[in-house]
């Protein structure tokens, strides 16, 4: 279980290196564009809020990966506890989003659905 749990908080975290791509670098772009759904006068007039937002995906992501490594080199205290701070954030960002925007259902439960079944399994495998 424990394998199982750091591979889905693992691809989370990798869904959110693509969101930070998306709106740090690429927000802008056409391909960003049609992934949000914005114009180019919106995009352009959120650019630095969806910069900074880019971030903080970026650095939920950041937490996962070192968690997921110290648990690999034997540290399994503290790498789990970074991959459940920053699963954590991800599924409650997944379900504020699921929350304040019903029309975004589905990518909410992208957001929060694989690191939420990823801290159950951790938390599982901690337990067992």
């Amino acid at each position: 279980m424990l394998v199982a749990g750091l591979v889905l908080t693992g691809l989370a975290a990798a869904v959110h290196v693509l969101v930070w791509y998306l709106e740090s670098l690429a927000w802008t772009g056409p391909r960003a564009r049609a992934v949000f759904g914005t114009s180019p006068a919106e995009a352009e007039a959120t650019r630095e809020l969806a910069f900074n937002q880019g971030f903080y995906n970026l650095f939920l992501a950041v937490l996962v990966v070192l968690g997921t490594v110290l648990v690999a080199t034997g540290s399994d205290v503290v790498g789990l506890t970074l991959v459940l701070a920053g699963a954590g954030c991800m599924a409650a960002a997944g379900l504020v989003l699921l929350v304040s925007s019903p029309d975004k259902a589905s990518a909410a439960a992208r957001q929060f659905v694989p690191p939420l079944l990823g801290i159950v399994l951790l938390v599982l495998a901690r337990l067992g």
